[in-house]
C-alpha cells in the first residue's frame, strides 16, 4: 500500500440519490397519459350505462331476433343451424320455456360467426331476450371505448377521441342496434377494431422509419397489428358479406400508408419500393388472415358431418363428381375435374353460391325499405317494434292512449351534423392533403357506397350502424377545427369552444328528446307524434 493511500484512504461512497426529480413536464405527461384512459373509460361507462339498463325490455322478439338468437341457439346446441317451428317464439317466451328445436337443417343467409358471438350471452344467461342481447350490448360499450383511443391516436387529443366517443355514445341507432340480437352491431365492432389496428400498424411503422435515410431498401419486418387488422375484417366479413369490401379497401390503404411512409424517409422510388416490399406481405397479412377467420367461422358446419347429418347442404358435394362450374358471370369456361377438393369444402362452395344468389337477389317488398340515398339522412328509419298501450294499463294515464317503440333512427342532429363534417373531410383531404380525413373517407367509402349497386333489392337504413364510428370521427374532427388551432388568440379559442360545445349539447339533447322512441318506453301517443317530425319516419 502506498503513502499516499495510508494518508488520503478512500472516500466513502456518495449516497444514493433516489429515483431523479420528476419535472412540471413529466408530470404533466403522466396526467395526460392518465387522462387518456380515463376520460375514455367514463365515456364507455356511461355508454354502457345505456345500454344495459332495462336490457331484457321488451321481452318480445324484436325484427329480426325472430331468427338470429334461434340461429346462435342451433349452433351452441348442434353446431350449425337447426329449423324451428312456427310457434317457436312464443314457446321460447313462455313460462314454463319451450325450445322446440329440431335437427333438420335450415338454410340462412349469413356466415355464423355473429350468431356465435350471440351464443355467448346465451350460454351465460339463458335463451331469453337478456341472453341474446348480451353480448351486442357489451360490445356496443367496448366499441365506444376503442373509439376514444382510436380518435386519441389519429388526432393526437384525448378531448377529440372522448367527444367522437361521446357522440357515439348518444347516437340512436348505435343504441337501438347494442340492445337488439342482430349481426350489425357485431360487424360494427369488427370493422373499427380492424380500422383501430392498422393505425397501430402505421404509428409503428412510421416510428422504424424515423431514423432510416433510404427509404427504398428498408425492411420493414413483422408487423403482428396488420395482422390482427386482417383478423378483424375478416371476422366482419364472417359476420356479414359486406365485410369483404372493408378488406380490399382497408388493404389498400395500408399499402398507401407504406408508399408514402417510404417517401417521407427519402425513398426516390416510393411506389416501387412499396410494390416491391409491401403489397404482397400486406395481401398475405391482411387476405390471408381473414380467409383463415372466414373458414374457421364456419367450423360447425364443416365437423358436424357425421353419418349424413350436419347443416344445410353440408353432403350436397358428396356423390358428385366434383367439376368446376361452366361459367363465371355469364362467360363460358371449360369445365375440369375438381375432385381433388375435399367434399366438405365443395358443398361450402355450392352452399355459398345460394347464399349469394339469395341476398343479391332479395327483393320481397318490405314495409320500412329505404334507398341508400336517404341513409345519411336519416330519410326511412326501420320500426323494429311496435305496441299500442291502452289507457289503464302499464302506467298510461293518457285518454288518446300511450305507444311503446323501438325505432332504428339515428340521433337526427348528428347524422345532419355528419353530412356536413363528410364535406368537410373531402376539402381537408383534397385540397390539404390531410391523410387523417382520408382514413376515415376510405372507411366511409367502403361502407357505404357499396350498397348503391343494389337498387333493387331489399334493404334497410339500420345497415349503417357500422358507419357510425366514422361519422363521430368526422364530426369531432370538424368540431376540433371550430375548436381551433392550438397557436389561436384566446378570443378565438373562447369562440370556437362556445361554438363546438353548443353542437355536442344540442346532438346530446336531441338524443335526449327521441330517447324514448330508442327503448320502447312507455308514452302518451301525443308525445309520440311530436317525435315523428317527417311522415316517413311513420
Amino acid at each position: 500500500m502506498t503513502q499516499a493511500a495510508l494518508t488520503h484512504p478512500p472516500a466513502a461512497p456518495a449516497p444514493d440519490p433516489g429515483p431523479a426529480p420528476r419535472g412540471p413536464l413529466v408530470a404533466a405527461a403522466d396526467r395526460a397519459a392518465w387522462f387518456g384512459w380515463l376520460g375514455p373509460i367514463g365515456v364507455a361507462l356511461f355508454a354502457g350505462l345505456l345500454r344495459f339498463w332495462n336490457l331484457g325490455y321488451p321481452n318480445a322478439f324484436v325484427f329480426d331476433e325472430t331468427y338470429y338468437p334461434k340461429d346462435a341457439w342451433s349452433l351452441l346446441k348442434q353446431g350449425y343451424e337447426g329449423s324451428w317451428p312456427d310457434h317457436a317464439n312464443a314457446d321460447v317466451l313462455a313460462v314454463p320455456q319451450g325450445v322446440p328445436l329440431t335437427n333438420a337443417p335450415e338454410f340462412v343467409a349469413h356466415p355464423p360467426l355473429g350468431k356465435w358471438v350471440i351464443a355467448v350471452g346465451e350460454q351465460l344467461f339463458g335463451l331469453h331476450p337478456f341472453g341474446w342481447r348480451f353480448m351486442t350490448a357489451l360490445l356496443g360499450t367496448v366499441t365506444v371505448l376503442m373509439l376514444a383511443r382510436i380518435g386519441r391516436r389519429l388526432f393526437g387529443s384525448t378531448l377529440i377521441g372522448c367527444t367522437a366517443a361521446l357522440l357515439m355514445a348518444v347516437d340512436g341507432l348505435q343504441l337501438v342496434m347494442s340492445r337488439v340480437g342482430l349481426l350489425d352491431g357485431v360487424q360494427m365492432f369488427f370493422v373499427l377494431a380492424a380500422f383501430g389496428s392498422l393505425l397501430i400498424d402505421r404509428d409503428h411503422v412510421r416510428a422504424r422509419l424515423a431514423g432510416v435515410t433510404d427509404g427504398d431498401t428498408v425492411r420493414l419486418g413483422l408487423r403482428p397489428w396488420r395482422i390482427a387488422a386482417g383478423v378483424f375484417v375478416g371476422s366482419a366479413a364472417a359476420v356479414k358479406w359486406n365485410g369483404v369490401m372493408v378488406l380490399a379497401a382497408f388493404g389498400i390503404l395500408t399499402v398507401l400508408w407504406d408508399q408514402s411512409g417510404r417517401r417521407a424517409a427519402g425513398a426516390r422510388h416510393p411506389w416501387r419500393s412499396m410494390l416491391r416490399r409491401d403489397a404482397v406481405p400486406a395481401f398475405l397479412a391482411m387476405v390471408g388472415s381473414a380467409v383463415v377467420v372466414y373458414v374457421g367461422a364456419w367450423s360447425g358446419w364443416l365437423a358436424n358431418g357425421a353419418n349424413g347429418g350436419g347443416g344445410y347442404d353440408r353432403h350436397w358435394a358428396d356423390d358428385r363428381a366434383g367439376l368446376s362450374p361452366d361459367s363465371v358471370l355469364g362467360v363460358p369456361l371449360p369445365q375440369v375435374s375438381m375432385s381433388w377438393v375435399p367434399a366438405p369444402l365443395r358443398s361450402l362452395w355450392h352452399y355459398h353460391s345460394q347464399m349469394y344468389d339469395f341476398n343479391t337477389g332479395l327483393s320481397t317488398p318490405h314495409t320500412y325499405q329505404s334507398n341508400p340515398f336517404s341513409w345519411l339522412v336519416m330519410g326511412r328509419p326501420v320500426s323494429m317494434y311496435w305496441e299500442q298501450v291502452p289507457i289503464g294499463t302499464r302506467g298510461c294515464t293518457t285518454p288518446g292512449g300511450c305507444s311503446a317503440q323501438i325505432l332504428g333512427l339515428g340521433t337526427p342532429l348528428l347524422w345532419w351534423t355528419a353530412c356536413f363534417a363528410l364535406v368537410y373531410l373531402l376539402w381537408r383531404w383534397f385540397f390539404r392533403r390531410d391523410w387523417r380525413s382520408g382514413a376515415v373517407l376510405c372507411a366511409v367509402a367502403a361502407i357505404y357506397l357499396p350498397w348503391f349497386q343494389y337498387q333493387e333489392r331489399t334493404v334497410f337504413s339500420f345497415y349503417m350502424v357500422v358507419l357510425v364510428p366514422f361519422l363521430c370521427l368526422a364530426v369531432a374532427q370538424m368540431l376540433g377545427a371550430i375548436l381551433g388551432p392550438a397557436g389561436s388568440t384566446p378570443e378565438r379559442r373562447r369562440i370556437g369552444a362556445a361554438a363546438a360545445g353548443l353542437i355536442v349539447l344540442a346532438i346530446v339533447g336531441c338524443f335526449a328528446f327521441f330517447y324514448p322512441l330508442y327503448t320502447a318506453e312507455v308514452i302518451p301517443l301525443t308525445s309520440w307524434q311530436d317525435r315523428m317530425w317527417f311522415t316517413s319516419w311513420i
